[in-house]
């Protein structure tokens, strides 16, 4: 892999890999992997994985989060989220070493659908790590740091920020706030970088290198987007940076990013 996260043939390399996860939250991962296996059974679930900074081996004690996709043999249920939910809790209380759980569910045909291919597929294939079952990456193809991968992985901007709205206004508490800017930021900063990713030719889902490689070709917002790199990180339950993130840098990104890559396709 060189340094803009690309094999010798152009391609992006998978990142992250369980010889990675730091000591510290090798416990968290075994316990998932039981917890997971225990919950939905071979019945239920394909395949797991792990993706974020955990098995990237950039995870910080007691600030970073437990990421987790679900791929399951049927499309989830209400009760496979009510279990998903569950495992998340109990994962949490667990260990004091992460904060919050995430666990995405989506169904194995989904995920190899050809309308996913560029979105789901990609986020399969490049950004998760194996936990458990068969491998759907080995039923995907590589990928380039495209104006197509652009457009399908962070081109609906525009339809999300109405909903980011909705939940800053019904967000009453600090604890409420620091998870919507927690996921906002990162969003965002994401979404930044992907506008530039095809002209600078590589990948990383590092938020600080996102936000300064995004400020090489708009400086005038690089300082936007460095803020929403640190609330990525570190949650903010100022509604002010909240309001800059969804009303100000939001807009704009979702409108510039339209003007370079297009629409994502709509999904059924």
């Amino acid at each position: 892999m060189n340094e803009r996260g690309l094999d010798h043939d152009g391609t992006i390399v998978r990142e992250g890999a369980l010889d990675r996860v730091p000591p510290v939250f090798v416990p968290v991962v075994d316990a998932a992997r039981a917890r997971i296996s225990e919950t939905f059974g071979r019945a239920r679930l394909h395949s797991a994985y792990l993706y974020g900074s955990i098995p990237r081996g950039t995870a910080t004690p007691g600030v970073s989060d437990l990421d987790l996709q679900l791929a399951l043999h049927d499309e989830p249920t209400e009760a496979d989220r009510a279990d998903a939910k569950a495992v998340e809790a109990a994962l949490d209380r667990a260990f004091p070493q992460i904060d919050g759980v995430g666990i995405l569910l989506t169904s194995a045909r989904v995920l190899l659908s050809d309308v996913e291919r560029h979105d789901g597929g990609f986020f399969i294939a490049c950004l998760c790590t194996p936990l458990l079952g068969p491998d759907l990456a080995e039923g995907l193809p590589r990928y380039r740091p495209t104006t197509l991968l652009a457009r399908e992985t962070n081109g609906d901007l525009a339809r999300v920020l109405p909903r980011w709205r909705a939940r800053a206004a019904e967000a009453t508490t600090d604890a409420d706030r620091r998870i919507l800017s927690r996921f906002v930021g990162r969003r965002v900063v994401r979404t930044g970088f992907t506008l530039i990713m095809p002209r600078w030719g590589g990948w990383t889902s590092d938020l600080d290198q996102s936000a300064e490689l995004f400020g090489r070709y708009y400086p005038e917002r690089v300082e936007q987007m460095r803020v929403a790199a640190f609330v990525g990180r570190a949650p903010s339950p100022d509604p002010a940076v909240l309001r800059m993130l969804i009303d100000d840098l939001g807009p704009w990104l979702a409108a510039e990013y339209t003007a370079v890559h297009g629409e994502k396709a709509p999904r059924p």
